[in-house]
């Protein structure tokens, strides 16, 4: 990569550089990419492994360094990257840096595999690195050669908690390394905000980020041509644009990209202001007192896959004469039919501590795939006050859009975006037909101890709650941990007070423990510990195992979730066996899960039901994964909708016009 092709604010690239048309969403329209092969991926392998070579061959001119002479070799390092650019000698020269300083601040030494992974990211893709082999390292590395370069790096993970997490271990060798670091989170004000994206690292959740960056869409004038908007920067090219929170769309580094990038993809982030209107209030009543009135099947029928509601014909003529008596805006047939099924959603398909909690009398919306709360998000369309009517809490005005973007549209837009996962096969051809992003797997650092006990399966769930309360009673009794993943805060709920009435101490985390995680993380690797968690125990969480707990075998992981995409469960089954310690893992399932029960016909359940469920593995996995494959299809068929949605917007709007 040349010098003067890196992505840097100044008058080459502008004073906020972004890529301002989205290449890599046209490739989802016509060939996906030259998928990739076996051949192809042990060739880049064997690349990365000669680049370590050569950063092998850099260690004695670093090795024998006091640390008074450090400061002098980054000095002469930064000076020949800006000159040079990041080819593979001089990142040799910075990865071997990197590698001395660790050791120095960290006190630990980087794997080779780290190395790797930090390489493949710098080549502008995505690494599959498997869960515990140090994926915080490697992005650190990677953001510090990056920023050494003179690239102003985001780094952006799933939540505050990892947010700040991962700042407080890398701080160190940022700072020694003559870099500075800074982080956003979901409480900070205008002023931290903007300080922080002024070091040369940043962290930072993706709606955190996506939020700043469309407020900064708005102070610079949307309206205003890419020409336009560089004309005006002109005498400040050298330094962040005026009134803007970032630097630009530079270099992106996304830790658990598969979340963001896909599970995530389909939710718009609209930036809004609130809109008082007391007819609309009224209005909202009404619809929950009418859709309370309509018979189910008869009048309605509901979609869960869609969440959802369709009103039948004798349904719109039974509604047509209870609003006879309302009057009003009851009148017009579109604006009363879709108001009420959305009513109807709010009463039978959105439920209370599965989809949103209720928390100091208000509706704080749970985040399906992280299992956590996302404060500041609101259901569109009236369905947030329906919601906050039918649980009787104050009832927030509707909010005015101000600006909007998806992630899909969002990610394309940065100059350099790379990113890792341990979950990311699964998505390999969306990630490159969306985000032109290819995929290549990290090898393991050392032999995977990780044994996974076959999958069973049960008629109901009460029958799996007495298993799994029997199974987490004998492993703990052994003085092993147990950590037990649920789909949703009221199963969490429900499996505790099971385990309470078999006098099993254990811990809960789900979102109303939000405040607690670090502490119930922390204990949940002591020996015989058991904990109960929602799918806040998956992404990024690294759980430590307690004296003596290796040599009993290592966290045993009994995974009850059946999530909608099979990389979800697989990140549960991912916390245990890091690091090369021992582990265990089983999936103990139930036929009324909501997944499972739509996808198995009646007739099986029966002959399940009468005949019993030992089944053979490929036949259980059958029944459990197929339904998963139907609902990843879905939600990539939304997905791509929503791009295409996306595009022909960019498409209708003038040339340069703001892409909100």
């Amino acid at each position: 990569m040349k010098s003067d092709l890196l992505p840097i604010p100044g008058i080459v690239l502008g004073a906020y550089p972004e890529r301002r048309v989205l290449l890599a969403g046209r490739k989802m329209f016509g060939q996906m990419g030259r998928p990739r092969t076996f051949v192809s991926g042990f060739k880049r392998i064997r690349r990365y492994e000669r680049f370590l070579q050569h950063v092998s061959s850099f260690d004695p001119n670093f090795v024998p360094l006091d640390t008074a002479a450090i400061p002098g070799r980054i000095t002469k390092v930064r000076a020949s990257m800006a000159r040079e650019g990041m080819t593979d000698e001089r990142l040799a020269e910075a990865f071997a840096l990197i590698k001395r300083v660790c050791v120095r601040t960290l006190g630990v030494e980087v794997f080779p595999t780290q190395l790797i992974a930090a390489r493949i990211m710098l080549d502008r893709r995505l690494a599959e690195m498997a869960t515990g082999e140090g994926k915080t390292l490697a992005a650190g590395i990677c953001a510090a050669s990056a920023a050494l370069a003179g690239i102003p790096v985001h780094v952006i993970t799933a939540n505050d908690y990892l947010v700040a997490r991962d700042v407080e271990c890398l701080r160190p060798l940022y700072h020694a390394l003559g870099l500075t670091v800074g982080l956003v989170l979901q409480s900070d004000d205008e002023e931290r905000r903007r300080r922080a994206y002024r070091c040369n690292v940043v962290y930072c959740t993706a709606r955190e980020l996506v939020f700043d960056y469309l407020r900064d869409g708005l102070a610079r004038g949307g309206a205003l041509s890419d020409l336009q908007r560089r004309v005006a920067t002109l005498d400040t090219s050298s330094t962040p644009a005026r009134g803007s929170l970032l630097q630009g769309l530079c270099m992106a580094i996304v830790d658990e990209a598969d979340s963001i990038l896909i599970d995530e993809a389909r939710v718009p982030l609209i930036l809004s202001e609130r809109s008082r209107n007391e007819q609309e209030s009224e209005c909202l009543v009404s619809a929950l007192s009418l859709a309370a009135q309509l018979n189910a099947q008869e009048d309605y029928a509901v979609h869960r896959q869609r969440m959802s509601a369709e009103l039948t014909q004798q349904g719109r003529v039974v509604l047509e004469r209870l609003a006879v008596d309302v009057g009003g805006l009851w009148r017009n047939r579109p604006h009363r039919e879709e108001t009420v099924c959305t009513a109807l959603a709010a009463l039978y398909l959105y439920q209370r501590d599965r989809h949103y909690l209720v928390r100091d009398g208000s509706v704080a919306i749970i985040d399906d795939s992280t299992g956590r709360l996302a404060p500041g998000r609101v259901w569109s369309r009236g369905l947030h006050q329906l919601i906050e009517l039918k649980e009787s809490c104050h009832t927030s005005s509707r909010t005015v859009t101000l600006a909007q973007i998806t992630y899909q549209n969002f990610f394309q837009r940065y100059l350099l975006l790379c990113g890792m996962s341990g979950t990311l096969s699964e998505a390999r051809g969306e990630l490159r037909s969306t985000y032109g992003l290819e995929v290549t797997e990290v090898p393991l650092n050392g032999a995977d101890r990780r044994h996974l006990l076959p999958t069973r399966i049960y008629p109901q769930r009460d029958a799996q709650w007495t298993s799994v309360v029997k199974e987490a009673l004998e492993i703990s009794r052994s003085g092993r941990p147990v950590l037990i993943g649920t789909d949703s805060v009221l199963e969490s709920e429900e499996l505790s007070t099971r385990l309470k009435a078999a006098a099993l101490p254990h811990a809960v985390l789900n979102a109303r423990q939000d405040g607690e995680e670090a502490r119930i993380i922390a204990e949940a690797g002591q020996p015989s510990q058991v904990t109960v968690a929602t799918n806040m125990a998956g992404r990024g969480t690294d759980i430590l195992l307690g004296k003596g707990v290796a040599e009993r075998g290592g966290l045993h992981i009994i995974c009850c979730q059946h999530n909608a995409s099979r990389r979800i469960d697989r990140q549960l089954l991912g916390r245990c066996a890091r690091r090369g310690d021992p582990g265990s893992a089983q999936s103990l399932l139930a036929l009324d899960k909501p997944l499972i029960s739509s996808f198995v016909p009646r007739w099986l359940k029966r002959y399940l039901n009468k005949n019993g469920l030992q089944r053979p593995q490929w036949f259980v996995r059958s029944i459990v994964s197929i339904p998963q494959r139907l609902e990843e299809r879905r939600q990539r068929a939304q997905r791509r909708e929503l791009l295409r949605g996306d595009l022909h917007a960019e498409q209708r709007s003038s040339f340069g016009k703001a892409k909100e």
